[in-house]
């Protein structure tokens, strides 16, 4: 009962929020980019717009900038601030009750296998949740590119977006490209959530380092490389299916699946395409896993909770 109580006390609002409201801002204008990045060059729109501008990270944030304005380097950040309340709360506190249920070895020790599935587990559950969160981000993200081709808005905000979303495909739209979505973020928390503990463990008892903000931010470096090495791939796929037109069924009109869209994507650009946003994914992964962490770590610490 006391391990239940303490997992519900950390979900208050002065807790997972406060996490959430440093860690988003600090790095959504990386999220932005990374977005714009994994739809530039998409093999499936070339028939309809052959005449594509390839830029790197750097052209990409300073064309936001100079083409839409400095602001729009946040356009989408509203949603994504709800879906990291969500997704984070969730994940966390079912990572937790997995560890409790899988059980420790008899060395006290938390066995690989145990803690990959356990992660797994917990990032696809708190993705599923949060999923119509990241449909409205990634089409609000994209809504500045649409206006520079002269396309008409699709969204004016998040209400509206998730309005919009409901009249043309009905309650399940908003679950729009769940599927990549979710394999996307148990990849990404097998990255995160799995190296962090297993890598934190292991420093704690083969090295002299002591449960401090040292070793915390070493343990959230690895898990941050990790995470973006493993999740990239899932992201641009979930990233293209979220943002493509849909016709008055409410189905894509590009791809049929997660699967269609890794064929066509990797048979028209290249394997190298599942990587594109690479560079401000991991940018953005780093410091948001420090971030996070290091302010988990020490808000369970003030609030006398035992630490990860």
């Amino acid at each position: 009962m006391a391990g239940v109580l303490s997992i519900s006390q950390f979900r208050s609002p002065s807790s997972m929020n406060s996490v959430v409201s440093i860690s988003v801002p600090v790095t959504f204008p990386l999220d932005l980019t990374k977005t714009r990045l994994q739809i530039q060059g998409e093999a499936a729109l070339r028939q309809h717009c052959p005449r594509t501008a390839y830029r790197g990270m750097l052209g990409t944030a300073l064309g936001i900038v100079c083409e839409e304005g400095p602001l729009k380097l946040w356009q989408g950040a509203t949603p994504a601030v709800y879906r990291h309340i969500v997704y984070s709360g969730v994940r966390m506190v079912a990572y937790e009750q997995l560890r409790d249920v899988l059980g420790r070895s008899e060395d006290d020790r938390f066995p690989l296998w145990k803690a990959a599935i356990g992660g797994m587990l917990a990032g696809a559950v708190g993705q599923f949740m949060a999923s119509p969160t990241d449909l409205v981000k990634v089409q609000m993200q994209m809504e500045g590119r649409r206006r520079l081709e002269g396309k008409p808005p699709r969204v004016h905000g998040v209400y509206h977006a998730i309005l919009k979303i409901v009249s043309e495909g009905g309650i399940r739209a908003l679950w729009a490209g769940w599927v990549p979505n979710v394999q996307r973020a148990a990849l990404v928390n097998l990255g995160d959530l799995t190296t962090y503990d297993t890598v934190k463990h292991f420093l704690l008892r083969n090295t002299s380092l002591q449960d401090t903000s040292l070793c915390h931010g070493l343990a959230s470096t690895c898990s941050g490389l990790v995470a973006a090495t493993m999740g990239t791939p899932a992201d641009v796929i979930k990233t293209r299916i979220m943002n493509q037109p849909r016709g008055p069924n409410g189905r894509g009109i590009l791809y049929k699946s997660s699967i269609d869209c890794l064929i066509q994507s990797v048979k028209g650009e290249g394997f190298i395409s599942l990587y594109k946003g690479f560079l401000p994914t991991w940018m953005r992964m780093a410091p948001w896993s420090m971030t996070f962490w290091l302010s988990f770590e020490q808000i369970r610490k003030t609030m006398g909770i035992s630490s990860f």
